[in-house]
């Protein structure tokens, strides 16, 4: 599903290739929609596309990766695949990102900051239900 979405969406598309080059204009991207730096902690990148018009950005890697977001003592898994429609503060329609909640592994569609002032960022699934951390949790980790 997500391979025909970039099909779809790769032309007029700023794409890039190489991993120093994806990571940086990944983390490009969130800070130009103002999420934070850290968000998609992702490694081995070989592709990163954004196509403006539609806001859809997609990235690739040679594999899964799981990350645990140390200060909430949250694991999250991202697959070779992770797509998202952007805007300010928000990224919709997300693919090939879960969390770890209790014990089972739940998708996330959703990741949005709707009051900066209030420090929180909040990810959705599918179904509605969400939950919000402090946005300090998904700074870029040194």
């Amino acid at each position: 599903m997500s391979s025909q979405q970039i099909a779809s969406n790769r032309e007029n598309a700023e794409v890039y290739h190489g991993e120093a080059l994806c990571k940086q204009k990944s983390k490009e991207l969130l800070e130009k929609i103002s999420l934070p730096r850290g968000l998609l902690p992702l490694d081995d990148l070989v592709e990163v596309g954004y196509n403006e018009a539609t806001g859809f950005v997609w990235l690739r890697q040679k594999k899964k990766k799981e990350h645990i977001f140390r200060s909430i003592g949250r694991k999250v898994a991202y697959d070779t695949e992770v797509t998202a429609f952007v805007e300010e503060r928000r990224m919709r329609r997300l693919t090939g990102v879960k969390s770890k909640e209790l014990l089972i592994w739940v998708s996330l569609s959703n990741i949005y900051i709707d009051d900066p002032n209030s420090g929180k960022i909040t990810f959705g699934t599918s179904s509605g239900l969400s939950r919000s951390f402090p946005v300090s949790a998904f700074e870029e980790e040194n």
